[in-house]
Formats: C-alpha cells, sequence, structure tokens
C-alpha cells in the first residue's frame, strides 16, 4: 500500500489516540515512526506501531504521563510510567539539551519504559544545537552473550552524534545481529531469518523468526559486539531499569549531552568535523565499491529523498490492521 507522509502520519496518530495516548504523545510517536520509514528502516515504522498495538492489547495503555524522579542542575532521572520510549527518550532529551545549554554538560536518564526507537533521533536534535552526545538504552534480554544461547541482554543500541557545518555524524548500531523488530515483521510476513543469527529456545541454530523470538540472537561483532552490549546494558540499569527488563517493559534510556565549547569554539569543533568527515569520504575505495560514506550519511540520503517522493510503502497486512484498528479499536 502506498501512502503520502501527511497520510501516514495521520493513520499513526489516529492508532495512537485510538490506544488513549495523548494528542502530545501521539504526535511524538509518529513523529519517530515516520522517520524511521523516510530513512528506510521499515522494521521501525509502521510495522512497529501493529507491535504497539498489541502490547497495549495485553497491558493496557499507561495511565500517569512522564515525571521527574530526581533532578539536579546537570542531570535528571525520568520515571517513564510504562509510557513509551519515543517518548520518553524525547523528553529526557529536550531536558538533557537544557541543562547542558546552561552548565556545557548534562546527563538524563529515564526508566520504566519499552521501544526506544532510533536513537540518532535524539542525537540528531542534539546535534542541530550544537552538541556532542553520547546515547544508550538497553532492552529485554533478547540476545546471547557471545559463546552463549540464551538471552542476557538486549538488542541495546548505542549512539555517539557529533555537530558538523552540514548534517551531522552520527553512529546509531544495535549491539545485536538482528534487531527484534526485524525478527518480527519478518514473522508477520512469513519470511525466514539469515543463517548464523539466531537460536531456538533449545539453543538450536534457526532461521525461523517465530523460533528466534522464543530463543535468542546472536550478537553483533562476535565478543566486540557481546561486550558493547553488556556496557549498554549497565548503563540502562543506571538509568534505574532492572538488571534484565522484562518482556517490553522496564527498559532504561541515557543520554549524555556535552557542549563543544568545553573544550574548543564551537564552530572550530564544527568545522574540524566537517573536515575529518570529508577526508574519511575522500578515501580510496576498494576496487569495484561504492564511494565510501560517514555514519548518517545514507539516512539522510534516504530521507531527502523519500520527502520529495513524498510516498512511504507500507505491507498490506500492516496497513489493512492499522487501519482496522483506528475505525474501530480492533485488531
Amino acid at each position: 500500500m502506498r501512502m503520502t507522509v501527511d497520510e501516514a502520519r495521520s493513520l499513526a496518530e489516529r492508532v495512537l489516540m485510538a490506544l488513549d495516548h495523548s494528542a502530545e504523545y501521539a504526535r511524538i510517536t509518529a513523529d519517530h515512526l515516520i522517520d524511521c520509514e523516510l530513512r528506510g528502516l521499515q522494521y521501525g515504522g509502521l510495522p512497529r506501531l501493529v507491535s504497539i498495538v498489541e502490547r497495549l492489547q495485553r497491558t493496557g495503555s499507561p495511565k500517569l504521563p512522564v515525571t521527574i524522579a530526581h533532578e539536579t542542575p546537570v542531570s535528571a532521572r525520568l520515571n517513564g510510567n510504562d509510557n513509551l520510549g519515543y517518548v520518553v527518550a524525547l523528553k529526557a532529551t529536550e531536558i538533557a539539551i537544557a541543562k547542558c545549554r546552561a552548565s556545557g554538560i548534562a546527563m538524563v536518564g529515564g526508566d520504566d519504559t519499552w521501544y526506544t526507537g532510533m536513537l540518532s533521533y535524539f542525537a540528531e536534535m542534539a546535534a542541530a544545537e550544537g552538541m556532542v552526545t553520547m546515547i544508550a538504552s538497553n532492552a529485554t534480554p533478547w540476545v546471547a552473550p557471545h559463546g552463549a544461547t540464551e538471552g542476557r541482554f538486549g538488542t541495546n543500541p548505542i549512539c555517539f552524534g557529533f555537530p558538523s557545518t552540514g548534517d551531522p555524524i552520527i553512529w546509531d548500531i544495535g549491539t545485536s545481529s538482528i534487531m527484534h523488530a526485524e525478527v518480527v515483521l519478518a514473522k508477520r510476513l512469513g519470511q525466514k531469518l539469515a543463517d548464523g543469527i539466531a537460536f531456538d529456545a533449545e539453543g538450536r541454530p534457526t532461521t525461523d523468526p517465530d523460533a528466534a523470538l522464543g530463543g535468542a540472537f546472536t550478537p553483533w561483532g562476535g565478543h566486540k559486539g557481546s561486550g558493547l552490549g553488556h556496557v549498554v546494558q549497565l548503563l540502562g540499569v543506571l538509568a534505574g531499569s532492572p538488571i534484565q527488563p522484562p518482556e517490553l517493559a522496564g527498559f532504561g534510556f541515557v543520554i549524555v549531552a556535552m557542549r563543544p565549547d568545553l573544550m574548543m569554539p564551537e564552530q572550530e569543533y564544527r568545522e574540524k568535523v566537517t573536515a575529518y568527515a570529508e577526508a574519511v569520504r575522500g578515501a580510496r575505495p576498494v576496487a569495484g565499491g561504492d564511494p565510501v560514506r560517514m555514519p548518517f550519511d545514507r539516512s539522510a540520503a534516504i530521507r531527502r529523498e523519500r520527502k520529495a517522493a513524498n510516498i512511504i510503502d507500507v505491507p498490506d497486512i500492516v496497513h489493512r490492521r492499522l487501519t482496522d484498528f483506528a475505525a474501530t479499536g480492533r485488531n
């Protein structure tokens, strides 16, 4: 199904408001989901909204807004009150930006949340204000440590963002070999997984997404990615999460924001970031390879193209379930 960007955003907002989200929280979440679609991460876009519907149908919608549990001039800890991570992390990022603007550095965490989405979304917000960020978000233990077959940490994205004189430089990765949302979408569409990225409940390698959801995913990058996964899990614990959050609940999110002018004038730092990025892009590619890119180059380019085309392709099964729910409240 093909939709315009505004049609897709409106559908997402209507579904979220049918789930008793406020207009503000629906808008925040819908904007994040549509940005995923625009950046070519379909599994994190409208298909993710189906998963949100399914989760809230099991548990009920949150009754309280995001609140501040603890605060200092340079830090804050938010209680997500089971609200979606798109909202909790955006509120945390807004607070971090304000505190960093005032003090030069800030650290904000949030717990009791789930489905945080693209950490680069929040890094881009801070980079637009000239700030460097480090962001981490833990999750349900769907991923097996290197050398194991049972989940002990989440898909656990980690992200770093840097302002430049143009598009920011943002490195945002999951520390698992496949993201949970990708596996869920593969199950919905009847697709198999690649070899070597998942185990079933008995610890046997599997390409069946349903079996993988009952087992564990492998870490990205072997023992190195596994180590990053542990780091993110513990940063989420610092935000207040359990050491192993339950299924789609209790996630922890941390953002650290820094003003470059703690070290040098902001414009000088932006120019140095730009110069470095240009040097990397100018590196000789491997024989027959594409030009070298910096992190975030692809996302920014695809988003510009899709915004200009004003088209989002949505799997028919996803579109049908969302439109039915928006109209009837049933899925």
